[in-house]
Order: C-alpha cells, then sequence, then structure tokens
C-alpha cells in the first residue's frame, strides 16, 4: 500500500512540475554586467508633464519576474501604449537594474525601439533591440507565454541588417497572430496584435481589412478595461479615415483623460477631429499637447525642442486654417521660424518644417509668397526626407504658374521629378505616389497658364484619381492641397462651376468642414444657379468658422450673399400679400 501511495505521489509531483508555467529545464543565469551595459540603455527618472499625481492609464500585463516589480513593469507598459518610447525604456531599464534575470524588461526595451506606426527604427535602435532581444532569448526563466512574446519580436529583429522593414514587420504580425490564437485570453497579446495589424496595413487597401480587425479586436476589450491607453490609442488608429473616424469620436474625447501625462496622449485624439472637421476640438487638442511637449524637451535637458511639438504645431496651423484663423495660424509659423534644434529630429520634424509653411501660403492663394517660398532649415537636414522637401518644391512650382512664371513653375516641377525618382529608388512606392500627386497637379496648373485648357483638366483629373486610390500619411492632418479640391479650382476658372462642384463636394466627403472647400462648393453653387444650395454651404462655413475673430473675406462674403438672399425672400413676399 505504501509503495502504491508513493507512486501516486510521485505522478502527483511531476504533474505539478509539468503544470508549473516556466518553459526553463536549467537553472537561470543572469547576463553579465557587461552586456546589459552594451546595450546602451535611457536611464533616468520618468519625465511627466501632466497635472499632479497624472497618469499614463491602467494596464495589468501578466509576467513572472516578481511581484514587486509588477507596478513597475505595468507602468512601463502603460507609458509604452502611449508611444512615450525613452520613457519607457527608462522603467524598463530600471527593471533590469534590480532584477536583470527578467527576460520580459529585455522584451520591453527591444519594444522601445521598434514604434511599429512612425518611422522605422534607425541602425542605433535596431542595434539596442536586437541585443536586448538576444539577452530576453538566453535568459532560461521565463514562461512559455513570455517566449512567445520575445519570440515575436525576435521575429521583426532578426536579419535586420539584410530584411527589409515591412517583411519584418510582417514576420512580427504573424508571429503575433499565432500568439493571439493560442492565448486567447491574453488582453495585452491581442492589444499588441491589433498594433500590429495597423503597423503593417496596405494604406492603398480601401477595405481597411487589417484596421477592421484590429478596432473589432479592441471594442471587444474596450468595455472591461476602459482605462488602458492601448486600446483607446489604437482605436483612434485603426480608424483615423474618412468614414470610419466617427466611430472612434468616443476613444479620442477619452484617451487624453486616461493618460494625462502623455503629450501624445494629448494630440492623438486631433487625429479624429480632423478627420471630422471638429476644429475647436483639434485646436485645443492641440495647444494642451504642444504646452506638454513644451514642457517635456525642458525636463530633458537637451536645450533643444522635442520632435512631438513640431508635429502638433502642423494640426495647429492646419486647424487655424479651416477656421479661417489666419493671425493664429501665422504665429505658429513664426513660431516654428525659430525652432533651429529639435531631438529627435526624424520624418514628422521634416514634414512639419515644409509643411506648415505651404499649407499657409497656399490656402490663402498667396501666389506670390508661394513662388517665392523658403525655409531657414539648411538643405542638409532634407536629404534624408525627399517627400517633405517636395512640398516646398510643389509650393513654388504652384505659385509661379498662377503668377504666369512658367519657366520658374517648370524649373521647380523637375526638381520634384528628381525627388520622385529617388523615393523609386529607395523602393518606398508610397511616398513616391504621395509626389506623383503633387507633380501631376504642379503639370496640370503649367498647362493652364500656357493656354492648354483640356491637357491641364485632364492631368489634374489624372491627379486627384491618383490622390483618391491613396489615403493620408498618419503624420499629417491632411494635404498640403487636396488633388479633388485642386480639380475644383481649375474647373471653376474654366468656367465649369457645376462640375466644379461635384469636384468640391467629393472633396469635403472625405475632408468634412474644410474652409476653401466649403467656401468654393458655395461659389460654384452660387454661379450654377442654386441659390439654396449656395446658402447652404455659406452658412455651413460660417458655422465653421464664422464665430472667431478672422477677417477672411469669404466670410464676409458668405454674410453678403445670406443679407441678400433674406431681404429677396422678404421682398417677393410683400409682393406675393
Amino acid at each position: 500500500m505504501k509503495k502504491f501511495l508513493d507512486k501516486i505521489l510521485l505522478l502527483f509531483l511531476a504533474s505539478f512540475l509539468l503544470a508549473l508555467p516556466f518553459c526553463h529545464t536549467k537553472k537561470s543565469t543572469s547576463p553579465s554586467p557587461d552586456l546589459i551595459n552594451d546595450i546602451g540603455l535611457k536611464k533616468g527618472d520618468v519625465i511627466s508633464c501632466g497635472p499632479p499625481s497624472a497618469e499614463f492609464g491602467s494596464v495589468a500585463f501578466e509576467m513572472y519576474c516578481g511581484e514587486s516589480i509588477q507596478k513597475e513593469f505595468n507602468k512601463a507598459i502603460s507609458i509604452l501604449h502611449s508611444f512615450e518610447y525613452d520613457e519607457a525604456e527608462k522603467v524598463f531599464a530600471k527593471i533590469i537594474e534590480t532584477r536583470p534575470d527578467c527576460a520580459m524588461a529585455y522584451w520591453g526595451i527591444a519594444m522601445c525601439n521598434y514604434h511599429p506606426l512612425w518611422a522605422p527604427p534607425n541602425k542605433e535602435e535596431l542595434e539596442k533591440g536586437a541585443k536586448a532581444i538576444a539577452i530576453a532569448q538566453s535568459i532560461s526563466a521565463k514562461t512559455a507565454k513570455e517566449k512567445r512574446y520575445i519570440d515575436a519580436m525576435a521575429a521583426f529583429f532578426s536579419n535586420w541588417k539584410t530584411l527589409e522593414h515591412k517583411a519584418r514587420s510582417m514576420n512580427y504580425k504573424n508571429a503575433m497572430e499565432k500568439m493571439h490564437i493560442a492565448y486567447p485570453d491574453d488582453k495585452e497579446a491581442a492589444v499588441f496584435y491589433a498594433l500590429a495589424l495597423d503597423a503593417v496595413a496596405d494604406p492603398s487597401d480601401k477595405t481597411f481589412a487589417n484596421q477592421k480587425k484590429a478596432y473589432e479586436i479592441l471594442s471587444a476589450l474596450h468595455a472591461g478595461q476602459p482605462d488602458h491607453p492601448g486600446i483607446v490609442h489604437y482605436i483612434i488608429h485603426s480608424y483615423d479615415y474618412p468614414g470610419l473616424a466617427s466611430l472612434a469620436l468616443p476613444a479620442a474625447r477619452r484617451y487624453a483623460a486616461i493618460a494625462p501625462a502623455s503629450a501624445h496622449a494629448q494630440h492623438m485624439p486631433s487625429h479624429i477631429f480632423t478627420r471630422l472637421g471638429l476644429w475647436d476640438e483639434c485646436i485645443q487638442s492641440n495647444l494642451d499637447a504642444a504646452a506638454s511637449a513644451r514642457c517635456y524637451a525642458e525636463g530633458t535637458g537637451n536645450n533643444a525642442h522635442w520632435d512631438e511639438e513640431l508635429h502638433m504645431i502642423d494640426y495647429l496651423v492646419y486647424g487655424y486654417l479651416q477656421k479661417g484663423e489666419n493671425t493664429l495660424a501665422k504665429e505658429q509659423w513664426d513660431y516654428l521660424k525659430t525652432i533651429r534644434e529639435v531631438k529627435p529630429y526624424n520624418f514628422k520634424v521634416a514634414y512639419a518644417f515644409a509643411s506648415v509653411p505651404a499649407r499657409y501660403v497656399l490656402e490663402n492663394k498667396l501666389w506670390k509668397e508661394a513662388a517665392g517660398l523658403t525655409s531657414h532649415i539648411g538643405e542638409e537636414k532634407w536629404k534624408e526626407y525627399p517627400w517633405q522637401k517636395s512640398i516646398i518644391h510643389f509650393a513654388r512650382s504652384l505659385g509661379a504658374a498662377h503668377m504666369g512664371k512658367i519657366a520658374d513653375a517648370k524649373k521647380e516641377h523637375s526638381l520634384m521629378g528628381l525627388l520622385y525618382d529617388t523615393l523609386v529608388k529607395q523602393k518606398d512606392i508610397y511616398k513616391a505616389n504621395q509626389v506623383m500627386v503633387q507633380i501631376q497637379s504642379a503639370a496640370a496648373w503649367i498647362l493652364l497658364a500656357e493656354g492648354k485648357k483640356l491637357e491641364a483638366l485632364k492631368l489634374m483629373e489624372a491627379a486627384a484619381g491618383l490622390e483618391d486610390h491613396t489615403e493620408k500619411h498618419p503624420v499629417t492632418p491632411g494635404e498640403v492641397l487636396p488633388a479633388r479640391e485642386l480639380l475644383g479650382d481649375m474647373l471653376l476658372a474654366l468656367n465649369k462651376p457645376a462640375e466644379a462642384l461635384v469636384a468640391y463636394e467629393a472633396c469635403l466627403k472625405s475632408r468634412p468642414h474644410r474652409f476653401n472647400s466649403v467656401y468654393s462648393a458655395a461659389l460654384a453653387a452660387e454661379k450654377t444657379g442654386n441659390h439654396k444650395k449656395a446658402g447652404d454651404y455659406y452658412r455651413q462655413l460660417l458655422l465653421v468658422a464664422g464665430s472667431g475673430s478672422s477677417t477672411r473675406t469669404e466670410l464676409q462674403q458668405a454674410r453678403m450673399f445670406l443679407a441678400s438672399r433674406k431681404s429677396s425672400l422678404a421682398t417677393l413676399g410683400e409682393i406675393s400679400n
């Protein structure tokens, strides 16, 4: 009997050991201090610029490095979900100091150097991520689930010297998909899988298959975790598109309150506000975010502006222009001119330096100023950013064409062609297409200046069609000038108001409450004799921009038209009586 009981006990112990979550088979060893130092971890206190006791949201990430660091680990994940990568890395580095054998802390370091929805990691970030994930894989004390997290991240950093970013991002997405299937109840795995889906979404896919799948996953999680920063953040990214944005509005209005310590959380809702033409909310969101970004820059001690601030300035200028608030938009441009040192200097910084001045002169139809547009940023700053640099040449070419300076317009147009060729050689087809829209648009207005009306119209229609089939880049609140709106302008210039109205209404369908499209739709309707529709658009213009301090003549014209219509209707009433 005793032997039988001993046998049962041994079987029980064996079953118990097999049921333990740890997948290692030998004693765990910590990486050497030299190996850890070689990663080059960011260290220090977390910089927080929100109100007192502000938080980054609430996350519960299941891990097995010990209860003593669970709170810090959750904090790191919360910060990571708001894309405050440097600050998240500091927290993961602190965990490594306490528990150098915590494999998931190294996974966190690797995640901080991936930033899937931003620009691809640079060489330094790729090296850091690869070193961190190699250490994570070498540590044996980790659960089977943690091993899946780590191996998924390794799928991105492996072969980074030879394999393209897009392919490695797809490898990571595929690994996270398998993990989500294997662990359907792991909420964090679901959130990171949703983010991976958004990261590899094809910008030319108008069915938004990946984004809708991500939104479905995140929406199912939201009710149970209303204060999770990643869920609401990635809902916004998933539906940052025309026709979908309204479904992300509740998340947009919630995110800033969930993570008030994050400048990005203050800004990100404005993506949805911009999509829906909610300009007052867009402006306030970015005023708050820009103040937080300036605070953050001061906290770094770098004596430089933070890249996020310039991203917010771009959105501010766009919002102010749609309200007709030229004075406030110009103040932001003037402030931008004082900024010379930015850390890190990256693709969204270059974009803001190009787009802000171009937007101001083009949306106000200041053709002379557009033709002579210059940048206070040195030529060396543009070398890595051909798409962004093309914006300056686009503004110059369009301005010169409208001024009748055809030779100047063609010169700028040819420079855009060289930048397009650079992007094609880099195999960056998306950005190449963005530049091609500008190339075709500028060429169309050059043809019109030469009196070649039919050719000009045909090319402008082609530009609008190409833009219709490509979504805007997440870095921008909108095109510097929508090609469909430019088509409407050309049709109006050719005395085709009915066709122009169709173009403006198509532009407004995906870009609601754009100042110039609303006004021009009213003008086109007025020219066709459709006074009711003209009145509707003029009223919309006043609702969008009439309550501020704008002195734009378009608003005066709207008031005059509506007053004359009211007077005419009153006169007709008197006659009928």
